[in-house]
C-alpha cells in the first residue's frame, strides 16, 4: 500500500511540470516566499487536479511530506476534514513555513474540522505570526459561515484582535481586522461590541 501511494505521489510531482510557471514562482522568490521545490502552479490548477483525484488520507499525508509547495497545497485540498486528528493539524501548524501555506490550509481544511474554533482560540493567541494568521482566519471563515461564539469565546476572540492589531506585523494586523469584520456581521449585538472594542483602540468598523 504505501509503495503503492509513493508512486501516486510520484506521478501527481511530474504532473506539476504541466502546470508550472515560471514567472509566478520567480515572483514568490523575488518577495522572498523560499519552498525547496516551486513549480508556480496556479490554485485553480491545483483546485481542478484535486477535484480530479478526490478525497484521500494517506495520499494528503505522504504529499504534505514533500518539501513542495504544490504538494503541501494539494494536501491540504484532499484531507477529508473528518478525518483529520487534532494531533496531525498540530504536526502540519508546525511544518508550515510561510503565509501561503497557511492561508491556503486554513481555507480549503481547517475550517472544516470539527473543532475548528477551538484550534482557531488556540493558535490566536500564540506569540508565532503563521499561527495567529492562520486563526484569524478560520475564525473569518467560521463568522462567514454564521458560527457564533459562546461568551468566552466572544472574550477570547476580542481580547486577542485587539493585541493582533497592534501587532508589528501587517498581515496579522489585516487578518485579525477582517475577522472582526465578520464577527461584526452575526448581528447588531456583535457589531456593538466589535465597534466598542475598536473604539478603545481608536480605530473604526469598516
Amino acid at each position: 500500500m504505501r509503495k503503492e501511494i509513493q508512486e501516486r505521489v510520484k506521478e501527481i510531482k511530474q504532473s506539476f511540470r504541466l502546470l508550472m510557471d515560471g514567472n509566478t514562482a520567480q515572483s514568490m522568490r523575488d518577495k522572498g516566499v523560499e519552498y525547496r521545490l516551486n513549480w508556480g502552479a496556479a490554485i485553480p490548477m491545483l483546485q481542478e487536479k484535486a477535484r480530479e483525484i478526490g478525497k484521500d488520507y494517506d495520499l494528503a499525508i505522504e504529499l504534505w511530506k514533500a518539501d513542495v509547495r504544490e504538494c503541501k497545497i494539494l494536501a491540504t485540498m484532499m484531507m477529508p476534514a473528518d478525518q483529520m486528528l487534532p494531533e496531525i493539524v498540530d504536526i502540519w501548524m508546525e511544518q508550515t513555513a510561510s503565509q501561503e501555506i497557511a492561508e491556503q490550509a486554513a481555507f480549503n481544511l481547517y475550517q472544516y474540522l470539527p473543532f475548528a474554533a477551538e484550534k482557531a482560540y488556540q493558535w490566536v493567541a500564540s506569540d508565532k505570526e503563521l499561527y495567529q494568521l492562520c486563526g484569524f482566519h478560520i475564525l473569518t471563515r467560521l463568522f462567514m459561515n454564521k458560527q457564533e461564539p459562546n461568551e468566552r469565546g466572544i472574550n477570547e476572540f476580542i481580547d486577542q484582535a485587539l493585541v493582533a492589531l497592534q501587532s508589528p506585523s501587517l498581515s496579522v494586523r489585516k487578518a485579525a481586522m477582517q475577522s472582526i469584520v465578520r464577527f461584526a456581521e452575526l448581528g447588531l449585538v456583535y457589531e456593538r461590541m466589535a465597534k466598542s472594542a475598536l473604539k478603545s483602540l481608536n480605530l473604526e468598523l469598516f
